[in-house]
Parts: C-alpha cells; sequence; structure tokens
C-alpha cells in the first residue's frame, strides 16, 4: 500500500510514544525514520521501528533522557545521549557545533553513550543544510571479521559525508566499510535467497552465499583491506574519540533487551570558505566532468526522494498496533 511521510511520521511518533519516549525524543526519532523511507532508505525506515519500541519498553534504551551538552574546547561539543537516542543527543548538539564551526573554521561534534544512530546521513545532512561540509562516523555491534579472519571485530561502521548546495547538496554519501548492511544478510534469509560470494564468510572464514551460514560466520569489509582500514578508522573516530562502547562489547543492535547500545558517532563541521573563496569553482570544475559522461554522477546529486512510500501490508499493519 501507499503510505503518506506525514502519515509514516505520525505514526512512527505515536508508537514511540506509546511505548515510553518523551514527545521531543520521539519526534526527533520519527524524523529520522520518515527521511529513510522518503530517500528509500528502507533498512533504516520503519524496519527498525519496532525493535526502538520492544527497547524502549525493556528499557535498553531511555527515551526520556536529556541529553548533556558540554564545549570542551572552542571548538569541540560534547553530547551525552545517556543511553538514550541518538537523534535528540545530536539535535540538542548541532547549533551549538555549527556556531562553534563558524567561529574556528572547522568543530567536531562527539555524540556518546547513544543508541543506534542507524542512517548516519541523516546527521550529516543537516550539517550541510546549515551551509557546513559535514563528515560523520559511527561503530555498530560487531559483525565484520578482518581479512583472513572469522570472528567479528568491528561493526559496519558508517561513514557518511555531505558538501552544502542550493538547494539541496552538492554530494552527499553514507555508506557501511562492510561489503554490505547486515540487513541485507537477514532480509535474503527472510526470502530464501542466496548472497552474493564476496559479501560475508562461515564459521570456518570461507566465503559463503548461505545467508544463514553467513549470519553465524561474519560480513567482511568493502575493497578488502582498504576496507577494513576504513573501518578501523570509524572506529576509532566513533569509539576512542567519544569513549563509547567498542563494537565488540555492543550486544546485537535489535535485540530486545539487554545492556544499552553506548555506541559513539563523531562529526566533523567544516567552513568551505575558511582557507579559500575557490571552493565553489574547485568543486564545480570536478562535477562538470562527472557530468559529461552520461552514466556517471556525483553521489547523492539529483536523489530521487518519495512522497508516498510503498509499504508492505504486514509492516504497515505492525505500525498501526504499535501505535495504538
Amino acid at each position: 500500500m501507499k503510505v503518506s511521510l506525514d502519515q509514516i511520521r505520525t505514526q512512527s511518533e505515536a508508537a514511540l510514544v506509546a511505548h515510553g519516549a518523551a514527545a521531543f525524543q520521539a519526534a526527533e526519532v520519527a524524523r529520522a525514520v520518515t527521511r529513510a523511507e522518503e530517500t528509500g532508505n528502507v533498512i533504516c525506515g520503519l524496519y527498525y521501528l519496532e525493535s526502538y519500541c520492544l527497547q524502549l519498553r525493556s528499557g535498553r534504551v531511555d527515551g526520556s533522557v536529556e541529553p548533556k551538552v558540554t564545549r570542551p574546547r572552542p571548538a569541540s561539543v560534547t553530547s551525552d545521549a545517556r543511553f538514550g537516542f541518538a537523534q535528540p543527543a545530536f539535535a540538542r548538539a548541532v547549533d551549538t557545533a555549527v556556531s562553534a564551526a563558524r567561529e574556528n573554521g572547522v568543530a567536531t561534534l562527539a555524540v556518546k553513550n547513544a543508541h543506534t544512530c542507524t542512517s548516519l546521513g541523516f546527521f550529516t545532512e543537516q550539517i550541510a543544510a546549515r551551509g557546513l561540509v559535514g563528515i560523520g562516523f559511527t561503530n555498530a555491534s560487531p559483525v565484520v571479521a578482518p581479512p583472513g579472519g572469522n570472528r567479528a571485530v568491528i561493526g559496519t561502521n558508517p561513514i557518511a559525508m555531505t558538501v552544502p548546495g542550493t538547494p539541496e547538496p552538492r554530494l552527499h554519501f553514507d555508506f557501511s566499510t562492510s561489503a554490505v548492511a547486515l540487513g541485507k544478510i537477514t532480509m535474503a534469509k527472510a526470502a530464501g535467497e542466496k548472497i552474493p560470494l564476496g559479501w560475508a564468510v562461515d564459521a570456518d572464514g570461507a566465503p559463503t552465499t548461505d545467508p544463514e551460514a553467513a549470519l553465524k560466520g561474519a560480513l567482511v569489509s568493502a575493497g578488502g583491506y582498504k576496507g577494513w582500514g576504513f573501518g578501523l578508522m570509524a572506529e576509532i573516530m566513533a569509539v576512542a574519540l567519544t569513549g563509547s562502547v567498542n563494537s565488540l562489547d555492543v550486544k546485537g543492535l535489535k535485540l530486545p533487551d539487554g545492556p544499552p547500545h553506548g555506541l559513539g558517532q563523531f562529526y566533523i563541521l567544516i567552513d568551505p570558505a575558511t582557507h579559500t573563496d575557490a571552493f565553489d569553482d574547485r568543486f564545480a570544475r570536478l562535477a562538470e566532468a562527472v557530468a559529461e559522461q552520461p552514466a556517471a554522477r556525483i553521489p547523492g546529486a539529483s536523489r530521487r526522494t518519495l512522497s508516498q512510500v510503498d509499504v508492505p501490508d504486514a509492516l504497515w499493519s505492525l505500525v498501526t498496533r504499535l501505535s495504538a
């Protein structure tokens, strides 16, 4: 069935409140769910809502806690989510971080002790909407083994970057440093489908096309050692720089109960006019060279967004039950 974005946001917010979230926290998470659906990122949209609700009920995430925002140095902002949702922790701190970036040319925003942020690009988009380049890193529960290994050590550990533009960002990417998101493995298993070679290894470290064997083994990094390096970089930025927990110490993100996630996110906010007045010209030169090739594009340029979303009947029925 087709569902409007307003319906998705309203029903998501109602479901979160019904399961214990406060109004502000529910509104911020529902906004992220809606944006994911709007951009076709179904894994980070309604697909996650039941998990949020179950973890609110079990206490794995605190849906009413107020984040604590501090500014330890002029160009550094920290938001302690206090084991609540990442979205309100970011929302409470982003204006301070933007002001710091405009004052200093560059600033960092560390979000710590947070629930999964789900779509990292949701946050870098907000930084770019304020005229700054946004770069973000986060970690997740361990699902990725090192090259040559068979045991998970780090999470999918996404990296995102958004370059401001008018009216839409000139560049936007948000991808996991693993070969694929874990959700695609679970969806393949549910559909009874095989997965491509190069996505995962089994418990013995052998490449596999069986999603069930992959879930008992581990994902692999995109691009082998290169992706592994980026995954480690994300781990250091999101974990070591924020004081949040290592991926190794996080239980499955969608498990209904257990210890809080305690994950970290780290954002770099850059004023593009700090060092040069040639930023626009240099980016345009690059974009023009890409545009000369009909099948090529800058990531995120002219992204298609939806005003109505095709939602499986069973999923929408679940959403309406959760919001009752």
